[in-house]
């Protein structure tokens, strides 16, 4: 896409913190996001990130200087990371505490930046500057009061986070060491929130829950875009016509209906609601279900399996690496997922890029990301009536699997169309342009039209005490 004002490309500075191809989660999301943007060809980026990051920038082909730059900010990030481990209270639990040390350290990352790049901003070199990572709306940009105060556009984004813990599952937010949580809102008196808002230029919502919680000053500046996307390179019959994919010949058939969950195996994403829902199904030879992920659940899962006769038609795989990972997604028909609070949900997206129907809980992030045509979304409930509304579905599926099919084209089709990081760095760049004046109205990306989180869910005094603090 050329720039029909001034013909040449938007020169852009991408400050992505948390960057690395080759770990998981938020790191590998902010390398996917500024590489798919960096290769725009109407985008000039440079890539700012954390110095733990050089390494494997460089096993990626990345030329230190020309493509990229690594910030040493170990000083105080290490230090108050390995603290954050420590009082988290377990490994894959407490994440709040990991994101507090963030929030701590962050902001010494960005004084660094400045102090690299702030020349190069004040003489013009680059045409905006986007704070990719980190992705919390708790973390304050002192980035974003230096970059007005010169006339250089900040933009930031995708945030993501503010998904309330449903009031039924206080349980499991003291289960996954979630103490931070409690006082989450108070981030926002902390020095510079407010400003970090009113001096954005552009703000990139990931997710109604965040687009709900911002202040109210920010809303001509809000764009939706929805935070995670797939690598189509992982997934190659995404580029494929529904009859040139070669599908496994049994695979929406049933008898049994091949149903897989993929995740850690803790609380909140609910593999223990999954196996009680399938439970009587599994015994009956109608569903076969599989595990592929690791965590303090999966020994009560492998007892409670045994203790109820379940036999072969549980597979508890744990931690499979991603060809195989890829093999076993691509023999199942449906992906039940009957997490309570998940913020983006990238696996939904992948297991539809595999063709895999997606069942999830109506509420949060994968809510966002599955539509009637795609797959099925149960209301928030408590864990019994979850469990009954899984039992439910996956019986009525493994009795009549008609419809599998259609929805693993539409799924397929729906992850091509907007959840590529191609198709991301093009909505993406449509905010520089209008972030930078070369385009005139702000872009408007279709936000879902239900209530993905319900506030019957929500905890009674959560969102309205929130909603004062931001005012």
């Amino acid at each position: 896409m050329a720039d029909t004002r001034n013909g040449r490309p938007i020169r852009a500075l991408l400050i992505a913190e948390q960057a690395n191809p080759e770990w998981v989660s938020v790191p590998l999301e902010g390398w996917s996001h500024s590489r798919a943007i960096a290769q725009r060809a109407d985008i000039d980026a440079h890539v700012v990130t954390q110095v733990r990051n050089r390494e494997a920038f460089l096993r990626a082909g990345m030329v230190e200087g020309e493509d990229f730059t690594a910030i040493d900010s170990e000083r105080l990030a290490k230090p108050l990371y390995n603290l954050a481990n420590k009082l988290r209270g377990g490994k894959g639990v407490g994440w709040t505490m990991i994101m507090a040390a963030t929030a701590l350290s962050y902001p010494y990352f960005e004084r660094q930046v400045w102090a690299t790049f702030g020349d190069d901003l004040r003489a013009g070199k680059y045409d905006l500057v986007h704070r990719i990572t980190p992705l919390s709306p708790t973390v304050n940009s002192s980035l974003a009061k230096r970059c007005k105060s010169i006339g250089v556009p900040f933009v930031m984004g995708p945030l993501n986070g503010g998904v309330p813990w449903p009031k039924e599952y206080d349980h499991v937010r003291r289960a996954e060491r979630e103490w931070l949580s409690y006082v989450r809102p108070l981030h926002r008196l902390l020095p510079g929130h407010g400003a970090t808002f009113r001096n954005a230029t552009a703000v990139i919502v990931g997710s109604t829950d965040t687009h709900r919680l911002m202040p109210a000053s920010t809303h001509g500046k809000l764009v939706y875009i929805p935070e995670n996307a797939v690598d189509p390179a992982r997934f190659p019959d995404l580029d494929r016509s529904a009859d040139a994919i070669d599908e496994p010949a049994d695979r929406f058939a049933g008898d049994p209906l091949r149903i897989i969950f993929v995740g850690r195996m803790v609380p909140y994403k609910g593999p223990d609601v999954l196996l009680e829902a399938a439970a009587d199904l599994i015994r009956d030879g109608r569903v076969e279900l599989t595990y592929a992920g690791d965590g303090p659940l999966f020994d009560g899962l492998k007892r409670y399996a045994e203790d109820h006769g379940l036999g072969a038609g549980v597979r508890l795989l744990g931690r499979v690496p991603h060809e195989q990972l890829g093999e076993e997604l691509k023999r199942s028909a449906v992906f039940a997922f009957p997490s309570i609070r998940e913020f983006g949900g990238a696996v939904v997206l992948e297991a539809m890029a595999m063709g895999v129907v997606p069942l999830v809980v109506g509420y949060g992030g994968p809510a966002e990301l599955v539509t009637e045509s795609t797959g099925y979304a149960v209301p928030m409930d408590t864990r019994e009536a979850l469990v009954r509304a899984f039992a439910d579905r996956l019986a009525a599926l493994a009795a009549d699997p008609s419809e599998l099919q259609a929805m693993s084209v539409a799924g397929r089709s729906r992850v091509a169309t907007h959840f590529t990081w191609a198709a991301k760095a093009r909505q993406v760049a449509e905010v520089y342009r209008w972030a930078t004046g070369r385009r005139d109205d702000r872009p408007d990306y279709d936000m879902p039209l239900h209530d993905t989180s319900s506030a019957s869910h929500r905890p009674d005094a959560e969102v309205p005490r929130a909603a004062r603090m931001m005012a």
